[in-house]
């Protein structure tokens, strides 16, 4: 499982990435997975669509 994260690209900084301004689901190294979305919610959303939580193990006593 990766780690992705939500950034914000402001409209100055878009023009020099090349890419629409917006919210993006970013890895570690800073790479876009996905976006742009119009707001973080959206982009966390993603981001849990993507990386579900684990599922709680039952504890069974033995």
């Amino acid at each position: 499982m990766q780690i992705l994260s939500a950034r914000h690209v402001k409209s100055e900084e878009s023009l020099r990435l090349g890419v629409e301004s917006g919210w993006y689901s970013t890895k570690v190294s800073g790479t876009f997975v996905t976006g742009p979305h119009i707001t973080q919610e959206d982009c966390l959303s993603k981001i849990a669509e993507l990386n579900p939580p684990p599922a709680k193990k039952k504890f069974v006593a033995g």
